[in-house]
């Protein structure tokens, strides 16, 4: 079921896949910039739990408004939860959508029963790490789902350059040591991304699990669907 939420004059696009059932989570996609990608990935989960997906400001059926800075998409996170009528959910995010999951974490734990990491990049700007990215992405190339809607280079270049002018305040650790929900942290083994920010974040937090799938590339149900799928039920105690 498809509803556009409205927030000023801004209507984004939300899915949700059920509304009968007791808890409910949001994915989030990476990026920033794309449009969902995410179905996949929500439906080995929705038996369970509503699972709704949303295209932020500028990105696919989502109004292109100028407003694409990390602030923006936490508070349009809020919206949704509200428009909802939920008072706690599990937020997930996939590649940059993952760093999302982690800040609106940060920002809202009182609201957040659980967090899922999904080859997320860290809380980094190292160039190392860049270049080394750079580099697979040139030798190996990687898979990507199909698009329906063209990325949006606005979107990418104000989410990246909010998201970096986050992570430079002094108590960022601090406040992710902080974090007491579960979390997990998924790991692709054959990403071209090096996985080491994410084991650096997942060190620091209490309730997380970290797990890394052999053979596994970034977009990691294209290639271990049913490896993911076993992770995800795991950690939210669902049957396999």
């Amino acid at each position: 079921m498809e509803n556009y939420i409205t927030t000023g004059t801004t209507k984004i696009w939300t899915a949700i896949s059920s509304t009968d059932k007791d808890q409910y989570i949001i994915w989030c996609n990476g990026g920033p910039g794309t449009c969902d990608y995410l179905l996949p990935v929500s439906q080995m989960v929705d038996d369970h739990y509503n699972v709704i997906r949303f295209e932020p400001r500028g990105c696919g059926r989502s109004d292109r408004d100028g407003n694409y800075d990390l602030a923006t998409v936490i508070a349009d996170l809020e919206t949704i939860r509200a428009y909802y009528n939920i008072s706690s959910w599990v937020i997930g995010g996939h590649s940059w959508g993952a760093n999302l999951a982690l800040i609106y974490a940060i920002e809202h734990p009182g609201v957040t029963d659980a967090f899922l990491y999904i080859a997320g990049s860290g809380v980094q700007n190292d160039r190392g790490w860049s270049a080394a990215y750079h580099d697979n992405r040139e030798k190996r190339g990687e898979i990507t789902p199909e698009m329906p809607f063209p990325g949006n280079d606005e979107v990418n270049k104000a989410g990246n350059t909010s998201f970096r002018t986050y992570i430079q305040r002094p108590s960022l650790y601090k406040a992710i040591a902080g974090l007491k929900m579960p979390a997990l942290f998924m790991c692709a083994g054959d990403d071209i991304r090096p996985n080491w920010p994410t084991e650096q974040i997942q060190a620091v937090v209490e309730k997380s699990r970290l797990v890394t799938i052999p053979g596994a590339t970034h977009y990691i149900w294209l290639t271990h669907d049913m490896e993911m799928k076993n992770e995800l039920r795991k950690f939210l105690g669902l049957n396999a």
